[in-house]
């Protein structure tokens, strides 16, 4: 019934992922179930009051990946193609992500079918608080801890907060993550995923001997993740030469001015229109030559059609599952493009998630560079672990990410043993 459930070509392609690292490690049958599926899948009906009075019926889904090495820990969404294969399959990849990262944390994932672009702010807060209602008894610090995600953001976070505070009669800052600096949130969290993603390509630009100060890059999406990818490559010295939101795409040989385009962002809501660049056809501005391509949209991005025409050094996975398996395994038989797998490029958001978590346990605050200057040398750890291990067993990247990942699940399931 639950393999039914979670019919959807993500987490076709998540299980598919999974499948070649349990092969690779050789894991048995019993332990490979068990690390396999979702220990809970959660659907529930969010009705709420539209401004013009109409009552509508919304569905949320919320996937527990495992409990096994702490609460679970992913974001919510607020998108139209919201379902819970989706989610089931951003909840098993964070499972990897936080064990690869060493993170006392299992994977989780939330969403609620919606547009927010066509919601006032007065409806998605009543969402956002009923269901949050709908989740009470299976959350809580220690069970599951959401953050941010696609159409969410720290008032989100803020609105779940006082509505889980208000029900246990006292402020519980860590229930969440991703909250407003005023509500006990973290400085460096915002920018996390994006700096992230950054500084990996830089150290993966060290490794193949490529000068950063003549680097190129081209990023896909602009919006939190992709912004800040921007911003951190252009601050390094990289020249950005495309980038690309849901309205469009821009091409500057001579590289677009980041700071400028955020500014033309905030004002009009979207990349297209902007001055200081030309158009290019979406699909076109993945395929043209650069150092550093950072797909940091939705998933499924990079197809196998696109895999062939690329012409990067290095792929960057700032976005969830962005290349497909079919895409992978042209990618492997080329051999010319070093792969950041997203479970490592994009771990920076969890990882100062994290930090925020314990620092609402501590009841104190660290400055931004503290934050910023332990990310990095939490990144730089997994991203030496990874690719050492790739280099001792002759596998790719994204398959050393993964084994080390699924087999850290695997030894502490082991270790606890099945509850008769």
């Amino acid at each position: 019934m639950q393999k039914e459930l979670l019919a959807n070509p993500v987490f076709a392609m998540a299980a598919e992922q999974f499948d070649l690292v349990a092969d690779f490690l050789q894991l048995p049958d019993d332990l490979r179930e068990r690390c396999k599926w979702p220990k809970r899948l959660i659907s529930v009906a969010v009705p709420i009051k539209l401004d013009n009075g109409v009552t509508q019926v919304f569905y949320g889904h919320r996937v527990q990946h495992h409990l096994t090495r702490g609460p679970v820990k992913g974001g919510l969404r607020f998108h139209p193609s919201v379902d819970l294969g989706e989610v089931a399959a951003l909840a098993m990849w964070m499972n990897w992500k936080c064990a690869l990262m060493d993170l006392p944390y299992g994977g989780g994932k939330g969403g609620i079918a919606c547009d927010p672009r066509q919601m006032s702010r007065g409806e998605l807060e009543r969402l956002t608080r009923r269901f949050t209602m709908e989740m009470l008894p299976f959350i809580s610090p220690e069970i599951d801890v959401m953050a941010p995600d696609m159409g969410t953001n720290e008032q989100t976070m803020a609105w779940m907060t006082d509505t889980y505070s208000a029900r246990t009669g006292y402020l519980v800052p860590s229930i969440v993550t991703g909250k407003p600096i005023g509500m006990q949130g973290s400085a460096g969290r915002t920018l996390a995923t994006g700096h992230g993603v950054a500084f990996l390509s830089t150290n993966a630009l060290y490794k193949l001997g490529i000068s950063i100060g003549s680097a190129t890059a081209i990023v896909q999406g602009f919006g939190n993740v992709g912004s800040h990818t921007a911003k951190t490559l252009a601050a390094y010295g990289v020249k950005v030469t495309g980038i690309s939101d849901a309205s469009g795409a821009l091409w500057n040989s001579c590289g677009i001015d980041v700071d400028a385009l955020r500014v033309y962002v905030a004002e009009h809501g979207v990349v297209s229109g902007f001055p200081g660049a030309d158009v290019i056809d979406p699909q076109e501005m993945l395929c043209q030559p650069c150092d550093v391509l950072a797909p940091a949209a939705m998933e499924r991005a990079i197809t196998k059609d696109i895999a062939a025409l690329l012409q990067c050094r290095i792929l960057a996975e700032g976005a969830n599952g962005p290349t497909t398996p079919e895409a992978d395994r042209i990618i492997d038989e080329r051999g010319d493009i070093f792969v950041i797998p997203d479970i490592l490029c994009n771990a920076g958001g969890v990882t100062v998630s994290y930090f925020e978590w314990v620092q609402n346990f501590q009841r104190f605050q660290w400055s931004e560079n503290e934050v910023i200057s332990k990310l990095e040398t939490m990144l730089q750890k997994a991203f030496e672990k990874v690719t050492s291990f790739a280099d001792r067993h002759k596998v790719s990247q994204r398959m050393a990410a993964q084994s080390i990942a699924v087999k850290t699940v695997a030894d502490a399931k082991s270790l606890r043993g099945l509850f008769p």
